[in-house]
């Protein structure tokens, strides 16, 4: 048995390097424990499995952001008529918008709506970036030449944004980790895309798991309290027990036994916007304690990268530097 402790890590790199592939890739190997296989070339037939399973909820931990013109201001009426949720929109005149989204939510977009024009503007514009994403999906009507014209910002001017469109259009990327307790109140955010550690995949006996179940120490009781040796006392039992069940069950078997206390790690993915939203809530005297201890960790470094974001929530907060 392993007790550790709440910890994050921001995974904003990949972002700025526009390596989208790569970080999509790399959330949604935390599901199956498998970042070992990440290699140079890894992403692209990972990323073709993803979608040819159907699990595209990996596809949606990136954000891509557009710049979009159109020739009439219908053009954008018939358009926002098919947009779907988790694409955020921003008017610069009656004929031009910045619109950003997870891949995904543009696949919707050219799945269901593809001789909408400026959809299918955009998907030609991503097909030409992204390959593997698109590929898949059968080409929609033509857009006649300069009716729309379609830009993927690139991350350095994204990041030159004022704090109002940054807001709306950047996303931030954490890679958590806390107990189950945490995640279950985490996921009720939107918009927001999630990916989690798998226990119906993770057979925790094994090695490349880690050969032990591991435990998030809590913050209610002090360390060698009785308070703390009862629980570690639960939690010893717990792994006793579910080791014991894997050696004739299923890890969706044997996992109904593990309790909220257990570790698991978390890809969380949302605008700066929605990451405002969650610390207000969620960094405040009333939020729950483990998850008010977490998120009392992560804002002075999401601070540090967007003092003029997330200074006004912290001081809101009634919280010192």
């Amino acid at each position: 048995m392993k007790i550790i402790s709440p910890c994050f890590e921001i995974l904003d790199q990949y972002f700025r390097e526009g390596r989208v592939l790569e970080q999509i890739e790399r959330c949604g190997r935390v599901c199956y424990k498998s970042e070992d296989k990440i290699t140079e070339e890894s992403a692209p037939p990972f990323i073709k499995g993803i979608i040819k399973r159907g699990h595209e909820s990996v596809i949606e931990m990136a954000n891509l952001v557009l710049d979009v013109s159109a020739a009439s201001s219908r053009l954008f009426f018939e358009f926002f008529s098919s947009i779907p949720r988790f694409c955020q929109a921003t008017r610069l005149s009656d004929t031009r918008y910045i619109i950003s989204g997870n891949p995904r939510s543009f696949r919707d977009m050219a799945r269901h709506h593809p001789s909408t024009a400026i959809v299918s503007a955009i998907k030609v514009e991503l097909q030409k970036h992204f390959p593997i994403l698109y590929q898949d999906i059968d080409a929609g009507g033509d857009t006649p030449p300069g009716e729309v014209t379609v830009r993927l910002i690139p991350p350095s001017e994204v990041d030159g944004f004022e704090p109002e469109l940054l807001c709306r259009h950047r996303a931030l990327l954490v890679h958590i980790t806390v107990n189950r307790a945490v995640t279950h109140e985490l996921v009720r955010h939107r918009v927001a895309s999630y990916l989690q550690e798998s226990q119906r995949y993770c057979r925790y006996g094994e090695q490349r798991f880690g050969g032990e179940v591991a435990f998030i120490k809590p913050c209610f009781f002090k360390e060698n309290s009785p308070e703390f040796k009862l629980w570690q006392k639960a939690m010893e039992e717990t792994e006793r027990l579910y080791l014991e069940l894997l050696e004739t069950s299923s890890p969706q078997a044997a996992r109904t036994v593990l309790p909220n206390s257990c570790k698991t790690e978390i890809m969380v993915h949302a605008t700066l916007e929605e990451w405002q939203h969650i610390f207000r809530l969620r960094a405040s005297a009333a939020a729950d304690p483990s998850m008010r201890e977490i998120m009392l960790m992560m804002l002075p470094e999401f601070e540090k990268r967007f003092p003029k974001v997330f200074s006004p929530v912290r001081k809101a907060l009634g919280l010192t530097s």
